[in-house]
């Protein structure tokens, strides 16, 4: 998934507009208007870089005519001490788009880094890496990203992409059961008069007995919500047991570096963690302007 240029130009510009970046007093009190320079954007620690496109844009949205040497390309892995990026052109415009252009890039590169080791944990198993909905507002689309270059894969984008029955809309819908049903009925009626994908079903259980229910429906997805690896093991001989059984499994809830593995051993699909977007920690860069 490439980020829609559009939308990445919009992103930027309410960034600069926010960092009032435009009326930079500093840089106006120190004056260079017109003097052309170079600066280069290194890494202070090694990781997995995502967002370099983002950073040239931010660059660019302020003048067009500063030009950008990629050293590295999204996704790559990257030392301390390493040159990514280096700017050539107006210094006035440089130093204006500075921050914004690191914030992208200390932010996604944050995210693709922690992603990918996440990933590095899966290694030699079955099981493929989700993110999750939990990214700020207005920066899914290229937080998203962020997790492809670490290595990780995407749940669904938004509410549109895919059923996703959770513990709320059962409640809502008055049991599990109603859900499945008033969600597949949903689904028949709304593909019957439109010509796009079907979108798949997902039903959240929180336990063994919820797995057993969910598994006498339709779906494509269950989503073992906080189980322990031992009963993430018990549902998939449940799923096995079922003739002709395509439905994928999901476990969620509580994962972090140090028990992922355990999970993965299990044989399960899936593993989505939300901290790869709401918690990962922001990569370092500096942007140095020769002298």
């Amino acid at each position: 998934m490439k980020p829609d240029s559009r939308k990445i130009r919009k992103i930027i510009k309410s960034a600069l507009i926010e960092d009032k970046a435009y009326n930079d007093i500093t840089t106006k009190a120190i004056g260079h208007f017109g003097k052309r320079g170079t600066a280069r954007i290194i890494a202070k620690q090694t990781g997995v870089i995502s967002g370099i496109p983002i950073a040239i844009e931010s660059f660019k949205s302020i003048n067009k005519e500063i030009s950008v040497l990629k050293k590295v390309k999204d996704g790559s892995r990257i030392k301390n001490n390493e040159t990514v990026l280096i700017v050539n052109g107006d210094i006035e415009a440089i130093l204006k788009a500075e921050r914004t252009a690191l914030n992208f890039l200390s932010h996604l590169s944050g995210i693709s880094t922690l992603t990918a080791e996440f990933v590095k944990r899966l290694k030699g198993t079955r099981t493929k890496l989700l993110d999750t909905r939990k990214t700020l507002p207005g920066l899914r689309e290229i937080e998203k990203y962020a997790v492809q270059m670490g290595g990780g894969e995407n749940h669904r984008f938004d509410l549109s992409d895919m059923y996703l029955i959770k513990e709320n809309h059962i409640a809502a819908a008055g049991g599990l059961e109603n859900a499945i049903e008033l969600v597949i009925i949903h689904r028949k009626r709304i593909t019957s008069r439109r010509k796009f994908k079907v979108p798949q079903i997902e039903v959240e259980v929180t336990n063994l007995n919820e797995l057993k229910i969910a598994l006498n429906y339709d779906v494509d997805r269950i989503m073992l919500d906080n189980f322990t690896p031992q009963l993430v093991k018990k549902a998939i001989l449940l799923v096995k047991k079922k003739k002709n059984n395509k439905i994928k499994l999901e476990a969620s809830g509580g994962m972090d570096l140090s028990n992922i593995s355990k999970y993965a051993a299990t044989g399960v699909d899936y593993i989505s963690v939300g901290a790869l977007t709401h918690s990962a920690p922001a990569f370092n860069f500096s942007l140095l302007i020769d002298k």
